[in-house]
């Protein structure tokens, strides 16, 4: 009986030695190394390029923070949006929140539910929300934002004038012999 008990306490001594052997070589596991990344996709990049073309007066700002847009007393309620960004955020010359321009990416159309939670959530706070499925085309945004697209027809009218068409040129006839 005394074999056995020795037998189990070697064992249970040998264990404990590779366990502790183990555990110091076992090294810390390192960091990835950190390489930069695109801060817009290819939709978020023409958004925010037709936005600053449409409104040259206004500040466009990107990927903004619901915690920068919104507040609120208790602390439970400020942790329902703590994660939540916006993509584009739309100041005027006084830098007040103009407007909120979100876009649906792949990975909200999972989570539409998601979405609308957040749309109701700034439109709760007093911001005008705008939510496009795609890139929003030039008519649309001025639409939303209330300019009149006649004035840049005017202007395109104009510049279209100082160009000499093809199709209002002459045309010569030319023969080829041979």
């Amino acid at each position: 009986m005394t074999i056995y008990i020795l037998i189990g306490v070697l064992i249970l001594i040998s264990f404990l030695l590779m366990a502790v052997k183990g555990l110091e070589n076992r090294e810390k596991p390192q960091d990835s190394a950190l390489k930069q990344r695109a801060i817009f996709s290819l939709n978020e990049q023409l958004t925010f390029t037709r936005l600053q073309e449409i409104l040259p007066q206004h500040t466009i700002l990107a990927h903004v923070s619901f915690d920068a847009l919104l507040t609120t007393k208790f602390s439970r309620t400020r942790h329902k949006y703590r994660n939540m960004i916006a993509d584009f955020v739309v100041l005027d010359a006084n830098h007040q929140v103009v407007a909120i321009v979100t876009l649906y990416d792949l990975l909200m159309l999972k989570r539409s539910r998601n979405a609308q939670y957040q749309d109701e959530l700034l439109r709760l706070a007093g911001y005008k929300v705008l939510r496009y499925e795609e890139v929003p085309e030039y008519h649309e945004l001025r639409e939303a934002f209330g300019q009149s697209s006649f004035t840049d027809l005017d202007d395109l009218d104009t510049a279209l004038k100082k160009y000499d068409f093809i199709a209002h040129s002459v045309r010569h006839k030319v023969k080829v012999l041979g």
